[in-house]
């Protein structure tokens, strides 16, 4: 009672803050996103994210070395598919030399240790810009699945350790498991966006890839059929033990910062590593309120992962991660 209990005597020292510290980031936390593109020589920044910048090959070769030498272990690859290319079936999303399969090879080939997750969606290879395939106004869901499992295989053929399926179809973790087992890739691991909101936080993401739904009659205007609400919470449980029952080797909470409720949740249910993705929409705040002066971007950064972290997640994927290591290399 106090006067014998004072709290304060642990807080009185930045040493003895240190010392007692329950949450601490470090570079081993993050999965750090690429956006890939075709071409030589690119490296384009990105509008509505300052500092971020689409990659070709010969860049991403370079930037993966980076990386490495920064301690920095895993990418996420996303690729930006040009719209020559693009159908309602994701016919490309196929091609065993399409640009996802020969940027997975690149990564390898210039950092063999590192960790290379890749995403699995219809999105950027959709003539639509949706997730799935398109028919009479509806996300099809098995037929989707199939073309996901065919995915994710050309992923493993290519190099990736981790397939991630980011599409919210019911039963693809299934799909993709029984797929890949049949192809002999058991070591081939999945990190699902098992509880993957219809969020209004995804805006830039979608410039960068140029992956919006499109408007267009018989087309749905947004993802809400088959991304979650984002009023429910119990459905994310449900949604995540799902995916751990079909094969899952690590599930994800999508957007981060407004869903670290969701986050405690599963971590509070599952006994698998929970992912958490900080996404463009809280990247570009942050960014255009520093710009500003409002914000003390390095502060308020390192205090939005340490509550990403502390909620319960064991890896995040953030586009700060390199801001990070500056501020931790300080």
């Amino acid at each position: 009672m106090y006067p014998l209990h004072r709290n304060r005597r642990l807080r009185s020292s930045e040493a003895i803050r240190r010392l007692v510290r329950e949450t601490v980031v470090t570079p081993n936390d993050f999965l750090v996103p690429l956006f890939v593109v075709e071409g030589s020589g690119v490296r384009e920044e990105i509008p509505s994210m300052p500092n971020y910048y689409r990659l070709s090959l010969d860049n991403l070769e370079k930037e993966v070395q980076e990386l490495w030498k920064l301690g920095l272990c895993a990418v996420l690859l996303f690729v930006k598919v040009p719209d020559s290319l693009k159908d309602n079936k994701g016919t490309e999303a196929l091609n065993a030399n399409g640009l996802m399969q020969r940027a997975i090879k690149t990564v390898k080939q210039a950092c063999p240790e590192m960790v290379v997750m890749t995403d699995v969606a219809l999105d950027p290879y959709s003539s639509l810009g949706h997730d799935g395939i398109v028919r009479d106004g509806k996300i099809l869901n098995d037929e989707t699945n199939e073309i996901l499992a065919e995915m994710s295989v050309s992923h493993a053929e290519a190099g990736a350790d981790f397939v991630a399926p980011s599409d919210m179809m019911d039963g693809r973790i299934l799909s993709i498991r029984e797929a890949l087992e049949d192809e002999d890739f058991q070591d081939v691991g999945i990190m699902s966006y098992s509880a993957k909101y219809a969020s209004s936080f995804y805006g830039p993401f979608r410039d960068a890839l140029d992956s919006a739904p499109v408007a267009m009659k018989h087309v749905p205007k947004d993802k809400k059929t088959y991304q979650m609400d984002p009023a429910n919470r119990f459905e994310a449980i449900k949604e995540t033990m799902n995916d751990i029952d079909e094969g899952a080797d690590i599930v994800m909470v999508k957007p981060g910062l407004a869903y670290l409720d969701i986050v405690r949740e599963i971590r509070n249910e599952v006994d698998v590593p929970v992912a958490v993705y900080q996404v463009s929409g809280e990247y570009a705040m942050l960014k255009a309120a520093a710009e500003k002066g409002w914000l003390d971007h390095d502060a308020v950064m390192m205090e939005q992962l340490t509550a990403i972290k502390r909620a319960g997640a064991n890896m995040i994927a953030s586009y700060f991660a390199k801001d990070v290591i500056r501020v931790l290399n300080s």
